[in-house]
């Protein structure tokens, strides 16, 4: 079964989407094939990928059937079911399902039915798994390896349906008190939407066929934009990097310890803050280990390319170790 592997953190700012942008463009570049999945109204992840005339072409004024929120639009306008999404390519192996600020639209929606799922109620159920039945059949017909799915900064519906059609999470953080709360404040309802699921889907009707076992199961975390000098942590943020490894263990993974172990098996991958690489990045429209010295990456520039690749090469190797992800061929 293909990974369905949710970013996801309900602090904002923490890097996250650029995350899953370079860890789509890192496992295809190791050979997998990826499918991309924006379900953030914002849209941020489609914003990064494509271009201003592309993404006018796939947000008319009218309706947007080639976004995520034209595949799920006829069920929640009571026209139809969910419909085939559009699969924009970013690369040979890489595709990507486009986010659309229209997905707030559906917030009250999949708020409203998420408590009939314990009654059993159809329409409940067809709302709450949309958009995994849309990943679902989108990810056979790319016949991807990895779904990584991009989500907002919020504990809301848009994402609790999100993470329903996760079979995992990676959680960024960053080294600061507000990384810290968020991981407190996220543990504990991962774990109360994940239990309410479980009593659902008992209740699901039969007719309806296959059904997400929204696992979420936690990943680790990748710790974003440290800042380092000579190698280590500077004051700042030293004592709170100390602490998220504590943290993710109580709040997360729900184990009550305060030690401090010599080795955090936690934390997946630390990512610098490539101050110098991003605006070539988005200029570029490529990620920042692509970079090359036609898009200005020379000198000094070139050692932090190489040290980008290196360091989301790792990454997305640690990943499909701990989510079970085949070795592309």
């Amino acid at each position: 079964m293909t990974a369905h592997i949710a970013f996801f953190n309900n602090k904002g700012g923490v890097g996250k989407t650029s995350l899953v942008y370079h860890c789509a463009f890192m496992f295809a570049e190791q050979g997998f094939r990826v499918l991309a999945v924006d379900l953030d109204p914002q849209s941020n992840l489609s914003i990064m990928a494509l271009d201003e005339s592309r993404l006018e072409a796939l947000w008319p004024d009218n309706e947007h059937p080639l976004t995520t929120y034209g595949a799920v639009a006829p069920l929640f306008d009571g026209t139809g079911d969910v419909s085939s999404a559009h699969i924009e390519p970013l690369s040979n192996r890489l595709g990507l399902l486009v986010g659309d600020l229209a997905l707030s639209r559906i917030e009250d929606d999949l708020s409203t039915e998420w408590p009939r799922c314990l009654e059993g109620r159809e329409r409940a159920f067809r709302v709450t798994t949309a958009f995994w039945r849309v990943i679902e059949e989108a990810a056979r017909r790319h016949q991807a390896d990895v779904v990584l799915l991009d989500v907002g900064p919020n504990l809301g519906a848009i994402n609790r349906a999100a993470l329903v059609a996760s079979s995992h999470v990676v959680m960024p953080v960053a080294p600061d008190l507000f990384s810290l709360q968020g991981l407190k404040n996220l543990g504990p309802v991962l774990r109360k939407w994940r239990s309410t699921w479980v009593a659902a889907l008992q209740q699901a009707p039969r007719a309806l066929g296959a059904m997400p076992q929204g696992e979420m199961a936690p990943v680790g975390y990748v710790l974003m934009q440290h800042a380092e000098r000579l190698g280590r942590p500077t004051k700042a943020y030293a004592k709170w990097q100390k602490r998220l490894p504590i943290a993710y263990r109580k709040s997360v993974l729900n184990i009550a310890s305060e030690d401090l172990l010599a080795s955090d098996q936690n934390q997946i991958q630390r990512i610098k803050h490539y101050r110098s690489l991003m605006p070539m990045a988005m200029e570029a429209r490529k990620p920042m280990f692509s970079l090359r010295s036609a898009d200005g990456a020379i000198g000094a520039h070139q050692t932090n390319v190489q040290q980008c690749y290196d360091d989301f090469s790792a990454l997305v190797d640690a990943i499909a170790d701990r989510t079970g992800i085949k070795e592309a061929v």
